[in-house]
Parts: structure tokens; C-alpha cells; sequence
């Protein structure tokens, strides 16, 4: 899949080569998400105390590092892309109401470019595993998400006030729009919690869907 959009400094910014990563604030948009690749880390609980979550992230970030630099040296560089995360819970209403984390669960993505191929992963997870190896390491896989049609908007604030958010475009836009939900609920995260006060944080909500 080419990846058309601006290059910044000879290095690709998929947030800006990609209309799948724009959205409105205070506002729902439809938007065709094309099939896209992800470094991919599965676990359960609440992500502020899950040891699960913080190994998640430990094991992600390095291997995405590496096969940015590998690819780089191949002559193809980019950005790394944002964290981003699938959440759902067996029942919804612990995400979108009482917002019970405990009973949450989820995938935790980094997208990597079409060129990256599974050779190039094994060999960045067994670089990254030569030293002092992230716990959850050998628990990455590559995952494909095919999302196609989705609603998507963008919230700035605490993660802790997306509930009223979710539930406009579950509970109105969605089904006003002859549309269901199809797919878990998807963040991207454009703000790095360690520099960013939560009432600034820029988070895009998407809920993919399908027609009635």
C-alpha cells in the first residue's frame, strides 16, 4: 500500500500522510481507515497499575525504534508513529459509563510502514532481546487490522472524560447514522502523558462500524 502525503526533513509522518489520523474536535467524522500494520501486544486491567500495560509499552517502543533505524538505513525513513490502543470490555458499558478499568481490555499497537516485512521484526526483537530483555518481549506479534469504515473524532482532555464522548457517538451518532458498531474501540495518542497536562491531552477516538 503507498503511503501519498507530506515529507517532513526526508522522513515520513504518517499523523500527516495519512487521512486515517485526522479527525474534528467536538465532532464526528466518517472516514475510510486502510488496512494498516501494527506491532501488537495483547493484556487485561487497568492501564494506570496493570504491570501488564507498563511491560507492554517496555517491550513495543524498542523494537519499533529498531526497525525505524533499520529501515533508515535502507534508505526509507520515518517517523515512529504514535501510540495506539484497542479497548473493549465483555460488557461496554464498564468503558463507556462506569468506566470500570479493571474489567477493560486491550491491545496496545505501534503502526509500522508496508515495507517492514516479518524478517525485519524477528530480527529487531532478537537485537532488542540480546540485553536486558523487556518482559514481555517475545509476546509482539505482527497484526493487521482491516477497519474499513469507522467514526472518529477528536477529544482533548483526561482519558478519564472521553465516557461522555463515547457515549454521544455509541448511543447517537452512530445509530442516527443508519450505522453499528463492528470492531473494538480504537485510541490513537498524540500526546505523550509524560509532558502533557491531562486536561491538554489530544486523543482520537474510532469506533469502526458497518451499515444497517
Amino acid at each position: 500500500m503507498p503511503y501519498a502525503g507530506r515529507i517532513v526533513a526526508d522522513k515520513i509522518d504518517f499523523k500527516k500522510a495519512l487521512d486515517a489520523y485526522s479527525a474534528p474536535r467536538e465532532a464526528f467524522r466518517l472516514v475510510e481507515v486502510p488496512d494498516l500494520r501494527y506491532l501488537a501486544i495483547d493484556g487485561h486491567g487497568d492501564p494506570n497499575s496493570s504491570p501488564e500495560y507498563a511491560d507492554a509499552l517496555a517491550a513495543l517502543y524498542p523494537v519499533a525504534y529498531r526497525l525505524k533505524f533499520a529501515s533508515k538505513s535502507d534508505g526509507r525513513d520515518y517517523v515512529v508513529p504514535p501510540l495506539e490502543g484497542l479497548w473493549w470490555a465483555d460488557d461496554m458499558s464498564a468503558f463507556t459509563t462506569a468506566r470500570d478499568k479493571s474489567r477493560w481490555h486491550w491491545t496496545m499497537m505501534l503502526m509500522i510502514p508496508d515495507w517492514i516485512d516479518s524478517e525485519m521484526v524477528d530480527a529487531a526483537v532478537e537485537l532488542v532481546g540480546r540485553s536486558d530483555p523487556p518482559a514481555r518481549l517475545h509476546r509482539i506479534r505482527i497484526e493487521t487490522l482491516s477497519e474499513g469504515t469507522c467514526v472518529q473524532t477528536l477529544h482533548v482532555g483526561s482519558f478519564d472524560d472521553e465516557g461522555p464522548v463515547l457515549a454521544r457517538m455509541h448511543d447517537e451518532f452512530i445509530p442516527a447514522n443508519g450505522l453499528r458498531m463492528s470492531g473494538a474501540h480504537h485510541e490513537v495518542y498524540f500526546s505523550d502523558v509524560r509532558r502533557v497536562a491531562p486536561d491538554r491531552m489530544r486523543t482520537l477516538l474510532r469506533q469502526p462500524v458497518t451499515r444497517i
